[in-house]
């Protein structure tokens, strides 16, 4: 069996991970992986983490059985891990209450953090108020502006939002003005990093305070569905909600786990964000792993549909479970997500994010490919009302 015991102690996945960052942010980073060390296994900070989760967050969050597509559908039969049910509407809360446990550990009274589609920014806000700290989120110009409802509850949460106008105006750009402003404010800031992603020891860290979603998949399904799932569907963009619900489930070698990408307006295009399936290894944001770049290195300007999911790379540990065979990665296009949006609206009363509405759209394309007996366990990673305004306008609707 392939051991799953990674990364190394220098962050490295095979040969992704790592951490290459400026010389001034080698300490920071030092001092984050020796608290995170200390305290991961601390019994009064897990106690606290899982007090957190179960009374401000609302875990467990329930898996749900989608019967009413899957037999519209004719073939397997698919579950949703809801959690769109966090508070917050997203899993990026699971991640965000364990880090600002470590900040108020280290004494970071100063809490940063980027964003794409705003969830990972409104669950920052959510946990730097709950513990009374100041919050500074950079956020992509474009994708405040697709994402409007979320800029103005960070903003009703007490955090700053920036916004960057530099290269595309997304994600990408924004973790570039984080990083810039952890290596101005090093000593009293902490950088709360959304996805798998960045210098060692993000990638492994957030990891493991998303695995609570794997960790609660494997003891709801044999309740719920009788057994294990057959297949693990996850949208991926930087990775945290796939990582989150996949590791838990990588030693359960019957399981095969599939990973979601952006295809935009398709893989034969320019006008995509599937790093996997079209992208290169190289080093971005700390880190190396697939990364969508031109043939001079230069990073190439992504398209989705939806803002979390439009990122030009994608966290280490799926680039080495895609060479390693573990997962596989396909693409779904922009059409094939909203399509997969109103679906699931209309047939389960459930109204998806449009991250997670690209898993859904695979696991409609798949499910008629199998027998009724198998099963098909998608994250449902967060609710949709933070893209209606995305919907409206590709539906020609003015809200």
């Amino acid at each position: 069996m392939k051991s799953y015991n990674l990364p190394d102690e220098q962050g490295h996945f095979g040969q992704y991970g790592g951490s290459f960052v400026a010389e001034t942010l080698v300490h920071a980073l030092d001092e984050l992986r020796e608290a995170y060390d200390k305290y991961r296994s601390d019994p009064e900070f897990l106690h606290e983490f899982h007090y957190e989760l179960k009374h401000f967050v609302g875990r467990p969050s329930p898996v749900y059985h989608a019967r009413r597509w899957s037999e519209q559908l004719g073939g397997a039969q698919i579950w949703f891990k809801r959690e769109d049910l966090n508070h917050t509407g997203a899993h990026k809360i699971n991640n965000c209450i364990g880090q600002v446990l470590l900040a108020r550990r280290m004494g970071k009274p100063r809490i940063i953090a980027e964003t794409g589609a705003g969830q990972h920014g409104v669950a920052t806000a959510t946990v730097a108020a709950r513990y009374g700290l100041e919050c500074v989120v950079y956020m992509g110009s474009e994708d405040m502006r697709r994402q409007a409802s979320n800029v103005y509850r960070m903003k009703l949460l007490g955090a700053t939002v920036v916004g960057v106008d530099s290269g595309s105006r997304t994600l990408k750009d924004a973790l570039n003005e984080a990083m810039r402003d952890w290596v101005t404010n090093v000593e009293n800031t902490f950088y709360i990093i959304g996805t798998v992603a960045g210098p060692h020891p993000y990638p492994a860290m957030v990891r493991d305070f998303q695995s609570v979603i794997g960790k609660e998949c494997i003891e709801q399904m044999p309740v719920n569905a009788g057994r294990q799932p057959d297949y693990v569907l996850a949208a991926v963009g930087g990775g945290s909600n796939a990582m989150g619900i996949f590791h838990p489930y990588l030693d359960y070698e019957d399981v095969q786990l599939i990973g979601v990408e952006a295809a935009g307006e398709g893989l034969n295009t320019s006008r995509h964000a599937a790093s996997l399936n079209a992208g290169m290894v190289g080093v971005l944001h700390g880190n190396r792993t697939y990364i969508m770049q031109d043939e001079n290195g230069q990073i190439m300007e992504t398209h989705s549909i939806s803002a979390g999911l439009d990122y030009p790379g994608v966290g280490p540990e799926h680039a080495w479970l895609k060479d390693s065979g573990r997962a596989q990665y396909v693409g779904v296009t922009d059409d094939e997500a909203l399509q997969a949006f109103h679906m699931c609206c209309r047939t389960e009363g459930i109204m998806p994010a449009l991250e997670s509405s690209h898993a859904i759209a695979h696991a409609a394309r798949l499910a008629p490919t199998l027998p009724k007996d198998k099963i098909i366990l998608v994250s449902l990673s967060g609710r949709g009302d933070k893209d209606m305004h995305t919907v409206a306008e590709c539906s020609g609707i003015s809200l």
